[in-house]
């Protein structure tokens, strides 16, 4: 007898195909068979009548690193459906760690609850093995610590005896079972990095059968070149690239996006393997911190506070080409604080507004971080970057796959204070937006955006499709009424329309309502092109 069936939903099994009702049988953690079970007996019996049968989504751009460990039960992640999350993308992650006081700004959502207690990414994923996570877990190894790691937060190419420490660091998570390695190119730990340092790690992931994804070294004006760049790193590498959020920000020439995916076309006519993904907001989002030269960084609060408040200081931080300055190309009221925990009422207030009537922006910025100097990196700044036609014009390549570009949090318990745009809308507000309303894709095909398409790059066999024998990770949800309900100002609103979700089998979501019970794993990829799971 099987443990669950699924009754009369309609199955949307994630290749694109139509529609069609039928009933799934489950044993243990897999899907073992599909469609007429009207004479079937279960323990548990889910009614999915009027309701659409889907693969779990699988988030293939997560930053849930260090939040999983706060609280696993991924809330905003289970209330859309999500099942699988790749973490570790855009160089930042929770492993390697030599000096845990320089690796924490480059740990999103980092709070001092969870002690860094590991040092090795096979470490890293035994503490998220022991959280027992709801969701499942891909791992990609991070630049940024890799090179903290081994060169601390120079801001210089590393030399061959630091390359070597990161190509050991890579070398272990690798073996340790990460998919890949990520690289952050704006970020400040890794602006230094040059193409062939790039292009040597690329070749000890390969080697291990790993895949590069990369956030782009300029996303706003070279923001073509940088993705030629990654293109040039995958060619003379040889390995399978992914481009994090290809959409360039505003302050680049009208046609820039354009431009980027046309040299993505252009390397898959010439047989590259190149794929992309977007996030589904219309701004950008980092640290403030980010608009600091690593050398402004470092000391304590009170060393930290007093160099700020330098004019030196000010001028190397006016003349540092950082994501925060990249960030103020498309105006200065278009950047807005998001979070500011010593004065949250400065929250949702541009830089312009801060500065006042002849202000300097940067040396407002300068300024508001002087003052969160003992928690540096918790200011967090928007940038209001993209058109919702901008976007589409994205998400419709058939290379594209969706993702948050966000952590998972919770509307209670420890993450209840913390926020990250996108965590509680990407994908209800994508197949609101441009299923139900704009009818851009249909649920087939956006089911198969956030399934298949993504468990293909990855190499998630079992996963992303239902089938006989592919584990039964499962997103049944209302398609009349799944959707968004956190807005800008008021962002941790848990998703409606999702009524049930398992993950490996188990009934996480159950009612419209998260169970106490966990089913995620941390998959582990193997020298065989398989993976642990």
């Amino acid at each position: 007898m099987p443990d669950i069936i699924i009754r009369s939903g309609t199955v949307v099994d994630g290749s694109g195909a139509p529609g069609r009702i039928a009933d799934i049988a489950i044993e243990n953690d897999r899907i073992t068979r599909i469609g007429d079970l009207s004479e079937a007996e279960a323990a548990t019996v889910i009614d999915a009548r009027g309701l659409v049968v889907a693969p779990g989504f699988i988030d293939i751009h997560s930053h849930s690193d260090f939040t999983l460990l706060v609280d696993p039960r991924a809330q905003s992640s289970i209330a859309q459906g999500v099942t699988t999350e790749v973490i570790g993308n855009c160089g930042h992650g929770c492993a390697p760690i030599v000096d845990p006081a320089l690796v924490t700004g480059n740990i999103y959502g980092y709070t001092k609850e969870i002690p860094l207690h590991w040092n090795t990414t096979a470490g890293y994923l035994e503490r998220l093995e022991l959280a027992e996570p709801a969701v499942n877990v891909v791992a990609i190894v991070p630049n940024g610590n890799l090179r903290i790691a081994a060169m601390g937060l120079e801001d210089r190419p590393s030399t061959p005896d630091e390359r070597a420490v990161m190509t050991s660091h890579l070398e272990e998570g690798l073996d340790a079972g990460a998919f890949g390695f990520s690289t952050g190119l704006e970020y400040p730990s890794e602006r230094a990095t040059t193409v062939e340092e790039t292009i040597d790690l690329c070749r000890v992931t390969l080697k291990a059968g790993g895949i590069y994804t990369t956030h782009t070294r300029n996303r706003d004006a070279g923001a073509v070149e940088a993705v030629e760049e990654a293109l040039t790193v995958a060619k003379e590498s040889g390995i399978p690239l992914q481009i994090s959020h290809i959409t360039p920000r505003k302050g680049g020439p009208p046609d820039t996006a354009r431009r980027a995916i046309d040299a993505v076309d252009t390397a898959l006519r010439d047989g590259l393997d190149v794929a992309f993904d977007m996030h589904t907001r219309l701004y950008g989002f980092t640290n403030l911190s980010a608009a600091l030269p690593p050398s402004l960084a470092r000391g304590s609060a009170s060393e930290i506070a007093g160099r700020l408040r330098t004019r030196g200081a000010r001028e190397e931080v006016r003349h540092f080409d950082s994501l925060i300055a990249s960030f103020g190309k498309a105006g200065w009221q278009n950047v807005e604080l998001f979070s500011y925990p010593t004065q949250p009422e400065l929250a949702g207030r541009s830089i312009v507004d801060l500065a006042g009537p002849g202000g300097d922006p940067m040396d407002t910025i300068v300024e508001l971080l002087a003052g969160a100097a003992e928690d540096l990196h918790a200011p967090m700044c928007v940038c209001h970057s993209y058109t919702e036609d901008e976007l589409l014009e994205t998400y419709q390549h058939p290379a594209c796959t969706l993702g948050s570009d966000a952590t998972a949090l919770a509307v209670d318990g420890p993450l209840a204070q913390s926020a990250f745009p996108g965590a509680f809308t990407w994908a209800s507000w994508a197949f609101r937006r441009f299923v139900r309303e704009r009818q851009v894709f249909t649920v087939e095909e956006m089911v198969a955006r956030f399934t298949s398409q993504p468990a293909r790059r990855f190499g998630l066999r079992g996963r992303g499709t239902i089938t006989t024998n592919a584990y039964a990770d499962l997103a049944i949800f209302d398609p009349g009424t799944f959707g968004e309900r956190g807005t800008m100002s008021n962002p941790n609103q848990l998703a409606a329309g999702m009524r049930h979700v398992l993950v490996n089998g188990v009934v996480t979501w159950s009612d419209g309502t998260q169970t106490s019970a966990r089913g995620g794993r941390v998959l582990r990829r193997q020298t065989d092109g398989g993976y642990q799971a």
